[in-house]
């Protein structure tokens, strides 16, 4: 597997795809900064008259919910379509589906009609998505949708049967990851408490995952994706404060070896 990860990391670094990127003004300046940082080229574009032009020139799509809009909304729908006919990979970030209807009937909707290659959230948005009880607060995961050693097993078999019901690789975001595409199911533990309290990560991390699923590998690119912001974060911890660490997350991505991630990754099979 890690091996795989580094060949993907290098294709992304030579072939530079274009990764079209529907976010949320919030973070969009991070977002393509991310992108870039991955060794991909970002194109923001975000006006229905003229996303499913630049989605199918693109390599892959990340569509993002925050910060919902009626622009962002008929537009995130048109660049879908357009992936899904032309087998662009793509992802899309359920921000917020825990805490708005209208955000979770529209990613239920994009999710059915669109068949994204993959779909990330926290665990409330992911137990949301499933029709279960969850407790967002906010956008944020409620406390006892929190994703720890006590809740890992539980919490994956929610993570596979979204999977499979989809057909999309899922990867529910915490203090622990999990990542399935329906058959094998894991766990990454990488990362830092201060990258929750930037505003950004989230998205960064939907537009990294996009950059490499570029490469057709989705699991792959999924896990590869949240590794690499995890250990770029682990690098970051020196740091003042919050400011400085966001520009030190972006630095150390740029600059992230393959023997950093071969040293640092902890990527673990969770048997359900």
């Amino acid at each position: 597997m890690i091996n795989q990860l580094l060949k993907i990391k290098l294709q992304i670094k030579v072939d530079s795809p274009l990764i079209h990127c529907i976010t949320n003004p919030i973070s969009i300046n991070d977002c393509a900064n991310i992108v870039l940082a991955a060794g991909s080229k970002p194109i923001m574009a975000e006006h229905p008259d003229e996303v499913e032009e630049i989605t199918a020139l693109s390599q892959a799509l990340a569509v993002n919910l925050g910060n919902i809009t009626d622009v962002r909304i008929k537009s995130m729908m048109l660049s879908g379509k357009v992936a899904a006919i032309s087998k662009i990979p793509s992802i899309i970030d359920v921000v917020g589906v825990g805490c708005s209807s209208l955000r979770l009937n529209y990613a239920k909707e994009y999710i059915c009609k669109n068949k994204p290659s993959a779909i990330k959230g926290n665990m409330s948005e992911i137990k949301s998505l499933c029709n279960m009880d969850s407790h967002s607060v906010g956008i944020d995961a409620g406390n006892d949708d929190v994703i720890n050693a006590n809740t890992l097993v539980r919490n994956s078999e929610i993570v596979r049967e979204l999977s499979l019901a989809t057909g999309a690789v899922v990867v529910a975001t915490g203090k622990i990851d999990i990542i399935s595409d329906g058959r094998k199911t894991y766990s990454i533990k990488n990362g830092i408490e201060i990258m929750s309290h930037i505003t950004g990560t989230g998205c960064m991390l939907n537009v990294l995952i996009a950059s490499y699923i570029s490469s057709g590998r989705i699991l792959e690119g999924v896990i590869l994706g949240t590794a690499a912001l995890g250990i770029s974060g682990e690098l970051s911890r020196d740091v003042k404060g919050t400011g400085s660490f966001k520009t030190a997350l972006l630095d150390n991505l740029y600059t992230l070896t393959d023997e950093s991630i071969k040293e640092s990754i902890k990527l673990e099979e969770v048997t359900i």
